[in-house]
Parts: structure tokens; sequence; C-alpha cells
């Protein structure tokens, strides 16, 4: 990712339209049509996207297809978001079936996913210049269980999509290394930095501040995944690292620790960001704060018109 800074998209108001994609994994119908439902109580005009319901294995339909229905959805003005159904695997596979000159002839708009849109969120920065949204989705538990949306999760995404609210400090539970840190956030879903090692959308931290979270990965293997940032570079000149959610990994944190700390950068733990539940919203390539005297992070943002 180039040092320049990224445009952030026009916030949503009520009314706005916006697309339902899967760029990943096969889609839960009914998990999908409740996530659907709270999206539309809270104003949006939400429309899913021919092939959201495809399956082929363990992804949703075909490369092809799920590219189509992701760029279709970037490229129509009437969209003024794009938001992911799930994660899971796949979007990976997409980043050498779209049409990149095309998207980036289009207005930006907001991308919201989590966990395998990692590489969406890297490949977005990277390709359009484009700062995009790590939150809930709508085919997940957070949002389409049967008891309704987590009323807490919801509340911080909306704050974080529409134009009249202000996200607030997503606060944590541990401090690791004290201080501030300002800067670029960057980062999202471990297993999808480490596969990204290598390609045009590998992680750069230069300046940056660095979130990382994970879901079912054993503390070794957690360890392995850091090591190979590390030995990649990918960290070098990181101002700051937050660490997110860490569902069904052990206990991760000794690794965490140990192949972190040395950057010798504020570093602070526990934020509900990535997987479970409550589930906060993060602006990936926005301005963001840390403070470990709060052990919070504050995502800042700029008007769209100067972003650039």
């Amino acid at each position: 990712m180039s040092g320049r800074r990224l445009w952030i998209p026009s916030r949503l108001r009520p009314g706005d339209r916006v697309a339902v994609v899967a760029p990943s994994g096969p889609v839960d119908p009914v998990r999908l049509a409740r996530g659907r439902q709270a999206l539309t109580e809270a104003g949006l005009d939400v429309v899913v996207m021919p092939r959201v319901m495809h399956r082929r294995g363990y992804l949703a339909g075909s490369d092809a297809g799920r590219a189509a229905d992701l760029q279709e959805a970037w490229c129509d003005p009437s969209f003024r978001a794009v938001v992911c159904a799930r994660g899971g695997y796949g979007a990976t596979r997409l980043l050498d079936l779209l049409d990149w000159p095309a998207m980036e002839a289009a207005r930006p708009k907001i991308l919201l996913g989590s966990s395998d849109i990692t590489a969406l969120h890297q490949a977005f920065a990277v390709r359009l210049g484009v700062a995009s949204c790590f939150g809930p989705m709508p085919a997940c538990e957070t949002l389409g269980d049967p008891e309704g949306p987590d009323r807490t999760s919801l509340d911080h995404l909306l704050a974080s999509l529409f134009e009249t609210e202000a996200p607030g400090p997503i606060t944590g539970d541990r401090v690791i290394v004290p201080g501030r840190a300002e800067g670029t956030l960057t980062g999202g879903n471990l297993s999808l930095l480490a596969a990204l090692c290598g390609t045009p959308y590998a992680l750069r931290a230069q300046g940056r501040i660095v979130l990382l979270e994970d879901v079912g990965e054993e503390p070794y293997r957690v360890d392995r995944m850091l090591t190979q940032l590390v030995q990649a570079g990918c960290l070098d000149g990181a101002a700051g690292v937050v660490l997110g959610s860490w569902v069904d990994c052990g206990d991760p944190m000794p690794a965490l620790v140990e192949r972190l700390a040395p950057l010798g950068v504020p570093m602070i733990a526990g934020l509900p960001i990535g997987h479970g539940t409550p589930q906060f919203t993060a602006w990936m390539g926005a301005e963001a704060v840390i403070d470990a005297e709060s052990c919070s992070l504050t995502c800042l943002f700029r008007d769209p018109a100067t972003a650039m």
C-alpha cells in the first residue's frame, strides 16, 4: 500500500440504496434475510445482487459470478455502498478477475465487510485508493441471529456508516505497550494478511496503526503467521498495534506479545473488532488514534472532498 492518503467515501443518508454481494463463502438465506431487515429498518434500501445465493462447494458460486456481482455493484452509480454478506473464503480468488480500471473510474463508495473481506480492503486501498469499513455483515450471527441483531454492534455500525453520526471510541481491556499513536488504520484478519504476503496487496505498516484479529486459529498458528509478517517486513515502521478479538484461538496472547511488543510502539488489546459479539466497526484507511491511557482506538473522519 502506498503512502498516499485514501479517499474516504461519503457516508450514508436514510433512503440510500446499498448492494449486498457475496465475494466469499456460501450464504445462509434465512440469516441474510434477518440481517437485511436490520439494515432496512435502519433506513437503507437494501438490494441483494442476483448471484448472492449461488453455491459452489465452500464458495458462493463461481469466481466469475462473484466477481461480476461485486464489480457491477461497485460501478452502478445508484448504489451508495457495497455490503458483503459474509466472510468464509474466496475473496482472494477475485483479485485477478476484477476490472480495476473500470472500478477506479466509478465514484468511490463504502465497502463493508470483515474476516475474509480483509483481502478486498487491502486490494481496494492499493488499486482504488479508497478507505473501507471493517465491520459486521448481514448474513453473520451479529446481525442475522434469530434473536435479532446485537444492538450495540448495530448501533456502532450505523454510527460509522451514516453521515449524521459519529462512532465513539472502541475500548479494549489490556495495555501491552503504553503510549499514544496516530496514523492511518490498516490490517484486519491475520490469516488473510499472511496469505497476501508476496502479492501486490501485502500489508505495509509504515506509519500506520495495524489492526489484527482472527478466529479458530491455535496459538502456534497465530505465532507462525505473525512470524511471517515480521520476516516479510510487513510490520516495519508501524506506528501502533491494535489487537481485536481472537475467538476460539485458545490463549494467543503470549505469542502476540512475544512477536509484536518488540516493535516498540503503543499496543492495546481486547477490542471487540473482528469476530464474536459485540462486533464494532472500524474504518480501514481512515486516520485513527490509539490512546493507551484509556485503552481505546478512535477513528477520525475528514471531509471526503479533501480526502486525497
